[in-house]
C-alpha cells in the first residue's frame, strides 16, 4: 500500500500499473490479489492511506482549531509543511480527486475522505459557537466547507507555481473572514451579572 500510493502519487492513478507496484514492493502477483481483487481495491485503500497520511502531518493542530490562535497555528503549519516539498505534488487526497471524480466508488471515498478531514474544522467551530465567540446565526459546516475549499484552490495553485504565496493567501482569506464572525472571548462576569451583583450590595453610608 505505500509503494502504491507514492507510486500513485508521483505519476497518478492511470500512470500506475499493477506491475509497478510489485517491483515496487518487492510482491508476486499472488500476494498482491491474495489482498487485493483488482486495481480498484488498491486504489481504494491507497485512499485510506493517503486520508490516513494527511491527517497525521497536521496533528496535533487539527485538535486545536477551536480558537482563532490555533486556526492560524494550523494554517501556518500547512503553508510549512508545503515549503518543506518545495510545493511539489499538492494534496495527495486532492490529487486522488482531481483524477478519480469519475468513478463512483472512488468518489464516494474522497468524500467521506474530506468530510472526515472538516469534521475537525466543524467541532472547532462549533466549540467557538457554543462558547459564545462565534455569531450563532453561521453553520459551521458551512464554514468548514469554505475554508476546505480555500485549501484545496490555495495547494492545487501552490502546486503549480511552486510557490506557498496562493496557498498563504487563500488561507489568511478564509481566517479572515471567520475573525469577521468572531466574537472575543468572555472574561469575568457579564454586564448584567455584575449589575446584579451591585443591586445586591448594600452601600455603605
Amino acid at each position: 500500500m505505500d509503494a502504491a500510493a507514492d507510486l500513485m502519487y508521483a505519476s497518478g492513478v492511470a500512470g500506475t500499473s499493477l506491475d509497478a507496484v510489485m517491483a515496487a514492493s518487492g510482491t508476486s502477483k499472488s500476494q498482491l490479489y491474495h489482498y487485493f481483487a483488482d486495481k480498484d481495491d488498491l486504489v481504494a485503500a491507497v485512499i485510506a492511506l493517503q486520508t490516513e497520511r494527511v491527517l497525521q502531518s497536521q496533528e496535533p493542530q487539527l485538535h486545536h482549531l477551536d480558537s482563532m490562535p490555533g486556526l492560524r497555528a494550523w494554517a501556518d503549519a500547512v503553508v510549512a509543511s508545503q515549503a518543506r516539498q518545495e510545493c511539489v505534488g499538492g494534496c495527495p487526497v486532492g490529487s486522488l480527486a482531481a483524477e478519480l471524480a469519475d468513478s463512483p466508488r472512488a468518489r464516494t471515498l474522497l468524500a467521506a475522505s474530506f468530510e472526515q478531514w472538516e469534521s475537525f474544522l466543524v467541532a472547532g467551530f462549533t466549540a467557538m459557537q457554543e462558547r459564545g465567540e462565534l455569531v450563532p446565526d453561521v453553520d459551521p459546516h458551512d464554514l468548514a466547507t469554505s475554508v476546505m475549499a480555500a485549501l484545496q484552490g490555495g495547494l492545487l495553485l501552490a502546486d503549480i507555481t511552486r510557490t506557498t504565496r496562493p496557498l498563504r493567501l487563500a488561507l489568511d482569506l478564509a481566517l479572515e473572514r471567520i475573525a469577521s464572525l468572531h466574537r472575543p472571548p468572555r472574561s469575568g462576569p457579564s454586564r448584567r451579572a455584575a449589575a446584579a451583583t451591585s443591586a445586591r450590595t448594600p452601600r455603605r453610608s
